[in-house]
């Protein structure tokens, strides 16, 4: 009989997306499937001596999570929705936690025909369509249970309620306790003194315990006879019919009358009444209810109960998939249960060189010179608050030798020595976060350079989708070793306490640098990413920590006047709002907001959710749309308009130094494509196109001692990489000739002048170019531009009928990538998609839409790099003053000093228009102006 067993020493993996670990590494290790790690059983023996067995109905949990939690709440970067994954596997950690089993088992439903089914074909009939968001949650959770290093099982023919009845028989055979969790009532009559189950009350945190009182309490029969009642009342959810006009206290009656269904059977004449002619006129479905409702406890399983033993989860599988789903909380909650795994191996332990602590300047100088300029990991330890950390002392770690500088003991001889070799271009170092450990060494005056290794951007350069890098975690993942927590929002060792021996974890993590350093250094050559780090990732790294350095001036006053404004403006739309409905609500309450809309207003309903129909923010666009543009709606949106600028202007607000300036992070690792993220506060998001956007960017302003604010930015940088890459002759004639490319290309697709193409037009296909970037579908198009699909179908066919080199690019690069694995940009800069050759649609899907965006994005992400590098390069080669501020996606923010504005423009252009050598011009936009809107162009 066919069955699907999901075996413990298997794991697939969703986004295996990292180069196989060489077979030998610097560090000895031990396998994440060794005997000492598969074998270990986490649960612990009952006082009774019996095991504990926990099993689950796969299907009726992750249906149980989806409801529960909301699907637009939860998705990852490629769209894929994890919501049921989610809250099951949060559901299980709990239960793992809380129960401690010793054994554990999953099983899952099939999509082939049972035997209930077989015979009763409406069996299960009238459920509703399955969700498209629900598409392809199984098998991730079932990926998630091999990671986990737990059997699923199913069974060709059977449900997965027969599996576990079979799996409760085994156990309390061997007189082990069992805990069934299930949303199927079905499950009650396996209730006993050995099986417990655990029935969802709420969503899936809420799982109450349903031992034979509970049951009994709530069904008026013991577990034994459950089957008998759900025979006579029927059970919607399976749509078997009960007995008409027999409810569960009438049901209950007769099973405590005569003994149960049997003795009910045998005295039908004997009951009277209305319920007693029902009963005598539907006894062929009660037989038949009762055949289909009772649960088989003898199925030939595939697996022993023994292969069940609580195993430890394979860390390197957990690690890979939970940055694939973005699980970022979850992985933490996970390992915290299971603890950390021993490190143990065949030979040497992870263990750094003996240090010694240096406090004088000839010390220091004889260790340097001992190392023969061998290549040193950097360790900082600081103290202080988060945005004011004090460096306080320093681990210097190589391959044989280790050594701890106190800053806080030495003297300025001492110190002169450490600036100097940190200063020291021949003294190669591996630094962890090299940007943060830079800034830090700044702020005291020292300065950081010769870095040859960052092993947070290697690690990011090996494993794009990622989504940590913290030296803990990829200490953890690819060498086995466990450190320290590193403090929060930071890779630097932060003092707690002063009597805290400090050197010896700063040792420890600089230690662990440096071999992440060696167990990188391959893997970049393999995956052609060598030059990317040491060309273009850790100069930039140094251009980036002077750019945050600098950072940029604000009017404090123009913030405070924003604040006030968009307050009022609140104020506004909110009683206006109210003034419609006669009455003040909370506008941020979805619930609320329902009521009126749907209920009170009558509105036409939106996209069905959980908690009711949608009130997002795209369901709105489209019912203002329909309605014609309700009032209510119209002031609804005005509110939340302007009540998430606030909140943009008062992130700004909190974010003013007292230099006067913001200074904002960049981020390197946070894009898979390689573009760079703004955080803290996030400059990248402040909108551009809208009134309101444009007066933000004017707080933003030119600072003391400077003459003007310089931008300069791409032209539609993207199109012209896609014009360099199909190679299509039309789109590149465009480029070289100057044309404004979205007229020219509408030109060509309507048939009309370039001087008649209308903005309508212009805007069609200006949405459906950047569109094919993102491998936007005739559906999506048809959304994004309202229009029919049949419309929007036709436009696409138009535009590859007239530049079929960019459709046999579109199509060529994702046949390349499936057959390489991975896509590449024009530098080289890899993303490993590994599920274009998945068996799931939504997978797959999304991995070729992947694959369509990350060379175009992310060329266009290495080519503003480089340009940066050109610009910083040359402003210091020519000696001037002026400095980069920012960098917006395609844009540059500089701050230009007195006198040198030409010399400035000229050079930006320079670099800019030369970062890459396509076959047709980058186009550089420059502006100038006090501020950064009056600077926009």
């Amino acid at each position: 009989m066919p069955t699907r067993l999901t075996p413990v020493s298997e794991s697939t993996k969703l986004a295996d997306i990292q180069a196989e670990t060489p077979a030998e590494t610097v560090l000895e290790q031990t396998p994440a499937s060794s005997d000492a790690a598969v074998q270990e059983t986490l649960g612990t023996v009952s006082a009774g001596g019996h095991s504990r067995l926990l099993v689950i109905d796969g299907h009726s949990m992750a249906f149980r999570a989806f409801y529960a939690l909301p699907a637009e709440n939860f998705s990852t970067d490629t769209g894929q929705h994890t919501n049921a994954v989610y809250g099951f596997t949060s559901m299980l950690i709990n239960l793992i936690k809380e129960e401690k089993p010793t054994h554990v088992a999953v099983a899952f439903d099939l999509d082939t025909p049972t035997f209930r089914s077989e015979e009763y074909t409406e069996y299960k009939g009238g459920r509703n369509k399955t969700p498209e968001e629900f598409h392809g949650q199984i098998d991730l959770i079932i990926k998630v249970m091999e990671a986990m290093r737990i059997p699923t099982l199913s069974m060709d023919g059977y449900e997965a309620d027969d599996i576990l009845a079979t799996l409760a028989e085994k156990a309390s055979a061997r007189n082990w306790d069992v805990m069934v969790v299930s949303g199927d009532r079905d499950a009650f009559q396996l209730v006993d003194d050995r099986v417990t189950v655990f029935y969802p009350k709420k969503g899936v945190s809420d799982l109450p315990r349903m031992d034979a009182a509970a049951v009994e309490a709530k069904y008026l029969v013991p577990p034994d006879k459950y089957s008998d009642l759900a025979a006579l009342v029927g059970e919607s959810a399976d749509n078997l019919p009960g007995v008409p006009g027999v409810g569960p206290k009438t049901a209950a009656k007769w099973i405590k009358q005569y003994g149960g269904l049997e003795g009910i059977l045998e005295n039908l004449d004997s009951i009277k009444g209305k319920v007693g002619d029902s009963l005598r006129a539907n006894i062929e479905d009660v037989k038949r209810n009762r055949r289909l409702n009772r649960l088989l406890r003898d199925l030939d399983l595939p697996v022993d109960l023994d292969a069940m033993a609580a195993q430890r989860p394979d860390r390197e599988a957990i690690e890979d998939l939970f940055d694939a789903l973005q699980f970022n909380a979850l992985r933490k909650r996970l390992f915290d249960v299971y603890g950390e795994e021993e490190t143990t191996s065949a030979g040497n332990e992870l263990l750094p060189p003996e240090h010694v602590v240096i406090t004088d300047a000839p010390a220091l100088k004889a260790w340097i010179d001992s190392t023969n300029q061998a290549k040193t990991a950097v360790q900082l330890v600081t103290e202080g608050a988060a945005a004011g950390r004090d460096v306080i002392g320093l681990a210097l770690v190589t391959a044989n030798a280790a050594a701890y500088i106190p800053l806080t003991e030495i003297d300025a001889d001492t110190e002169q020595v450490l600036a100097g070799w940190l200063a020291d271009l021949d003294a190669p170092k591996v630094v962890h976060d090299f940007k943060e450990s830079y800034k830090a060494l700044a702020a005291r005056g020292l300065h950081l350079a010769g870095e040859v290794d960052d092993t947070a951007i290697s690690g990011y350069l090996i494993q794009p989708d990622r989504r940590s890098y913290d030296l803990a975690d990829l200490s953890q993942h690819h060498l086995r070793m466990s450190l320290t927590p590193s403090a929060p929002g930071t890779n630097q060792l932060q003092l707690q306490l002063e009597e805290e021996d400090v050197a010896s974890p700063a040792v420890m993590q600089a230690f662990a640098a440096l071999q992440l350093s060696e167990h990188f250094a391959g893997q970049l050559v393999d995956r052609g990413a060598n030059q990317l780090l040491g060309g273009l990732e850790l100069p930039l790294s140094e251009v980036l920590a002077e750019m945050e350095l600098a950072g940029i001036a604000v009017s404090t006053e123009k913030l405070d006047r924003l604040l006030d404004d968009f307050s009022a403006t609140i104020a506004q739309a909110s009683s206006e709002a109210f003034s419609i409905i006669g009455k003040e609500i909370n506008l941020g309450s979805p619930k609320q907001l329902q009521m009126v809309l749907f209920d009170e207003l009558g509105l036409p309903k939106t996209k069905k959710i959980k908690t009711g129909y949608s009130t997002d923010a795209d369901a709105l666009s489209d019912l203002i749309i329909k309605t014609g543009g309700h009032p209510f709606l119209a002031n609804l949106m005005a509110y939340r308009d302007a009540t998430k600028l606030r909140q943009t202007v008062e992130g700004l607000r909190k974010a003013v130094s007292d230099d006067g300036r913001v200074h904002t992070t960049y981020v390197q690792t946070a894009a898979a494509t390689g573009r760079l993220s703004s955080t803290n506060p996030n400059l990248q998001n402040i909108p551009i196109r809208s009134e309101e956007g444009r007066r933000i960017r004017e707080v933003f302003t030119v600072g003391e001692g400077y003459e003007t604010l310089l931008t300069a930015d791409y032209s539609q940088v993207e199109m012209r990489i896609m014009a360099h890459l199909s190679g299509d002759e039309g789109l590149i004639a465009a480029f070289q000739a100057g044309e404004d490319l979205h007229r020219f290309v509408g030109s060509h697709i309507f048939g009309v002048p370039p001087e008649e193409v209308t903005s309508a037009m212009r805007s069609k296909v200006k949405a459906m170019s950047y569109g094919l970037v993102y491998g936007l579908s005739s559906f999506g198009l048809s959304k994004q531009l309202a229009i029919p699909v049949d419309e929007a179908r036709t436009l696409m066919r138009d535009y590859f009928s007239r530049f079929g080199a960019v459709r046999d690019y579109l199509r060529g690069v994702v046949e390349q990538a499936r057959k390489d694995g991975f896509t590449s940009t024009i530098e080289g800069r890899r993303r490993y998609l590994p599920d274009l050759s998945s068996d799931n649609r939504q997978l797959r899907e999304m991995a070729e839409r992947a694959a369509l965006n990350a060379p175009i994005q992310g060329s266009a992400a290495d080519i503003i790099k480089k340009a940066m590098l050109g610009v910083d390069t040359e402003l210091k080669a020519q000696g001037l003053k002026s400095r980069m501020l920012l960098q917006v996606h395609d844009e540059l923010v500089l701050e230009v000093a007195p006198g040198e504005r030409d010399a400035v423009e000229k050079l930006v252009r320079e670099q800019m228009g030369s970062a890459a050598d396509l076959s047709v011009p980058l186009d550089v936009s420059v502006g100038v102006g006090v501020s950064w809107h009056e600077a926009g162009h």
